[in-house]
Order: structure tokens, then C-alpha cells, then sequence
């Protein structure tokens, strides 16, 4: 069995954002050189998400006004986490709706995916950096 992992580093300018990152997860698995397996892909920040679905701009928007109408960033002082003198509270909510991960799997050397399916680095917190893991296991 191979075991193999890799660091994704992104620093994201604005507060949110969406990033592709199925070509760099696609990559690792080429550099893995699994060819069955699954691979979990994770935010290693609890202000960030992974997840998958469909990479359409009119989607992402949807997502983002979504989640700005559930959890809003403003009035910071709405939250009683930022009365640690964070504002950062509603990050970490849309974090919990978008979810820490995804496990893919691995069948004769490609990921997985199902029609339209696609890897994506949430953030809903940016301005610094902020990684994301992929770990696959297989043969």
C-alpha cells in the first residue's frame, strides 16, 4: 500500500473567495502514483472549506450570497466569539455549512467524479496564509 501527502498553500486577498483546486488534487495523483485508492482532501483551517461541486460562476455567487445571508459578516458585533477580539465569527459558520472535506476516490489513476463534479478551496476568512491537505491511500 503507498501512502502519499501533499500541502496546498493559498492566500486568498479579499475576505472570500472560491479557488479550483481539482488540477492541483488531479496532480497529486499523478505524483502519487496510485493508481485505486481515495484521497481526502482538507482545510487545515477552521475558517476555510473544501468541498465539491459544480465550477460555475453563477453557483459560486449564489453560494457566497447564500452564506452571507446566513451568516453575515457584519455587525462583527453580533457574534460573542468576537468579543475575544476576533471578527471572525461568521467564518467559522460558513466553514460548518461548506464542510472541512472531501474523500474522492481513486479508480485506474483518476479521481473519481461523478458529471460536473469539482474540487474547491473555500475561504471565508482571507488575508493570510491558509493550507489545505491531500492525503491518499492506495495502490
Amino acid at each position: 500500500m503507498k501512502i502519499y501527502r501533499k500541502e496546498l498553500w493559498f492566500n486568498v486577498p479579499g475576505r472570500r473567495g472560491f479557488i479550483n483546486i481539482t488540477p492541483q488534487v488531479e496532480q497529486a495523483v499523478v505524483d502519487s502514483g496510485i493508481r485505486e485508492g481515495i484521497a481526502l482532501v482538507n482545510a487545515m483551517h477552521i475558517t476555510a472549506s473544501v468541498f465539491i461541486n459544480d465550477d460555475e460562476p453563477g453557483l459560486h455567487q449564489d453560494y457566497d450570497g447564500w452564506l452571507e445571508e446566513l451568516a453575515p459578516h457584519e455587525p462583527v458585533s453580533q457574534y460573542r466569539h468576537n468579543r475575544t477580539g476576533e471578527d471572525n465569527a461568521d467564518a467559522h459558520l460558513k466553514r460548518q455549512v461548506m464542510g472541512r472535506e472531501v474523500v474522492v476516490g481513486i479508480t485506474e489513476g483518476s479521481l473519481d467524479f461523478g458529471p460536473w463534479e469539482q474540487v474547491f478551496y473555500g475561504e471565508f476568512d482571507g488575508g493570510r496564509r491558509k493550507r489545505v491537505l491531500i492525503k491518499m491511500i492506495g495502490e
